[in-house]
């Protein structure tokens, strides 16, 4: 059974850093697509970052560009989201999510698996 368990959320004041991995368990192959969406309350779950294997391309939100970057383990079936400058509209839960063998994941804001969620909190 595929598992996606994210770790690394917590609080922090503005300015401060974050590192998210999450870790895929159980795939047959490293997946097609790996990403991070987050959703904050009373709001739609947007993309923040996303990374295709085969082609190597990497989406980020505007929001966060130059301050978010997405890294990927495919040895080890592991993406990481570090976090820089984060501000207070970053907080939000914060979701993994991973596909085997889809194109259109990060235009689409879906996939296939999905981990738990971590929370980031930035106080200003």
């Amino acid at each position: 059974q595929v598992q996606l368990v994210e770790s690394g959320g917590g609080s922090v004041q503005a300015g401060g850093s974050l590192r998210l991995s999450c870790a895929a368990s159980e795939f047959t192959y490293s997946p097609k697509f790996m990403g991070w969406f987050r959703q904050a309350p009373g709001k739609e779950r947007e993309g923040v970052a996303g990374h295709y294997r085969v082609s190597g391309a990497t989406y980020y939100a505007d929001s966060v560009k130059g301050r978010f970057t997405i890294s990927r383990d495919s040895a080890q079936n592991t993406v990481y989201l570090q976090m820089n400058n984060l501000k207070p509209e970053d907080t939000a839960m914060y979701y993994c999510a991973a596909d085997p063998d889809c194109n259109t994941c990060w235009a689409g804001r879906t996939a296939r698996y999905w981990g738990q969620g971590t929370q980031v909190t930035v106080s200003s």
